[in-house]
């Protein structure tokens, strides 16, 4: 499915940022859409400006994601998109000593929504024969990795390796996977980056409207790896062409964040 005329979406963490960006387009290509956000407001503000139906609650949870995709349902009849856009970061200053509780949050809204959304879909699309689209917004962190962010990176990462698994397992049975990997993007998560911004923004932050935008370009060719940022092809060829001088050149970047924090200068 490359035409979102009338497609049924959810996207969900559309409360604000990108995944507000990509509701706003789906609406202006035709699609019939759901918008989820823990945030109750905001998803129903985001709903009534955009014309979408508010389902917000908590789609990380297994009971979360199974209410949303029943409401969904029966809202659209049937869902033929779902962006599994919400995320979070609860990195603290040295993300070594997260605690257990901010691990297991963020591996439940950053990778098991995904797994729990898919459990319910994906047997229904092959069901049915029609297929289905999922979408997951992961990162450039999980690609490459985050400086001084140990759950982030390894949640993006996991990200997109569900996703890669997935299409790898039923993409030949019409089941469409894309994983949407972008840099800096200009959202609060970007804003509550402290030292990490300037090193997030080192090429150009993007708009969550241009990260919708690239999203919807990506589906002339349906591409699997969707980067709003091109240049970070090149970071991630390099990561998997030579490991050791990719590491080397994080680890001077490192090096500069410990300066502008005073890490190692006590």
């Amino acid at each position: 499915m490359t035409n979102l005329r009338d497609a049924g979406a959810v996207v969900t963490g559309a409360g604000h940022g990108i995944g507000r960006a990509l509701a706003s387009r789906l609406v202006a290509e035709g699609a019939r859409v759901v918008v989820n956000d823990l945030d109750e407001d905001a998803c129903k503000a985001v709903a009534q400006e955009l014309g979408a139906a508010a389902v917000p609650g908590d789609c990380s949870s297994d009971a979360g994601v199974r209410s949303l995709i029943g409401s969904a349902t029966e809202t659209l009849g049937r869902i033929d998109v779902y962006l599994a856009n919400a995320g979070i970061d609860r990195t603290q200053p040295d993300s070594l000593q997260a605690s257990d509780e901010d691990w297991a949050r963020m591996i439940d809204t950053n990778v098991m929504a995904h797994i729990r959304a898919a459990r319910v879909l994906v047997p229904r699309w092959l069901e049915d024969g029609r297929g289905g689209r999922f979408v997951v917004t992961a990162s450039a962190a999980g690609l490459l990795t985050m400086i001084g962010a140990a759950p982030y990176s390894v949640t993006k990462h996991a990200a997109v390796g569900f996703a890669e698994w997935l299409s790898v397992t039923y993409g030949h049975r019409g089941i469409a996977v894309q994983a949407i990997c972008p840099q800096g993007v200009q959202t609060r998560m970007l804003e509550q980056a402290g030292p990490l911004k300037d090193l997030l923004t080192r090429d150009a932050a993007l708009t969550p409207e241009e990260v919708a935008d690239a999203w919807v370009a990506s589906l002339d060719e349906d591409r699997f790896l969707v980067l709003p940022h091109p240049e970070v092809a090149g970071y991630y060829a390099a990561r998997a062409t030579d490991t050791d001088a990719w590491l080397a050149g994080m680890r001077r970047l490192q090096a500069k964040v410990d300066e502008l924090t005073g890490v190692g200068h006590e």
